[in-house]
């Protein structure tokens, strides 16, 4: 395989990316002076090597304070930031439902990323969903509400299915209320693409 047809295939695995848009990306580098390739590659390593999820959420982020020129503990800012809300988890997706949501400005409370779906992961793929870490969070907060924001299409209401059987798993008796978004995105549609007025008629309407 030639150089040019390895670098098609591994942005074709990006997602949405297809064969075309993976061409443009190659030709594109062909062109780019030296020193801005170099940059690129130094980039990603730099990402690779900087960036750690967090231990509660799952949110990647860099543990860096300016402040100190120091490494600095487990937590993304939005786990470690005293004014959320403690008592509700936001259970969504992938990072970009958390941005999204974010966004909205209309949510104070904490997040958990599932790390995917239930119907678009191969059955020796089914790890890789963070089930066990979903039961240690929830199991070890004290919410009073938890929010299921998962995509409006079939593989997400296969997973909030499965997420609200892995709470009555832990708790027999949830003393917390269990919501959804509501139905202001359309189905099929995906929150990584909702404009923020959705979002925050969603969250606020949620039932």
């Amino acid at each position: 395989m030639d150089s040019i047809q390895k670098l098609v295939d591994i942005f074709r695995k990006f997602p949405t990316v297809g064969s075309r848009t993976a061409g443009r990306f190659v030709y594109y580098l062909l062109k780019l002076p030296k020193d801005k390739t170099d940059e690129l590659i130094s980039a990603i390593l730099e990402l690779r090597s900087n960036i750690k999820l967090c231990q509660l959420c799952f949110n990647p982020f860099e543990p860096f304070d300016a402040a100190q020129g120091k490494a600095e503990g487990n937590l993304c800012p939005i786990c470690k930031n005293e004014s959320r809300n403690k008592s509700l988890l936001c259970v969504v997706e992938k990072e970009s439902d958390l941005i999204s949501i974010e966004n909205t400005r209309k949510f104070n409370g904490l997040y958990f990323i599932l790390g995917g779906t239930v119907a678009t992961m191969r059955k020796e793929d089914l790890n890789n969903l963070r089930i066990e870490e979903f039961k240690k969070r929830i199991s070890g907060g004290n919410f009073q509400e938890i929010i299921v924001a998962l995509n409006p299409t079939p593989e997400g209401r296969a997973t909030s299915v499965l997420v609200e059987a892995t709470i009555k798993g832990v708790f027999l008796t949830p003393s917390f209320k269990i919501t959804h978004l509501a139905k202001g995105i359309p189905v099929g549609g995906e929150l990584e693409y909702a404009d923020e007025e959705t979002l925050k008629s969603a969250l606020e309407g949620r039932k």
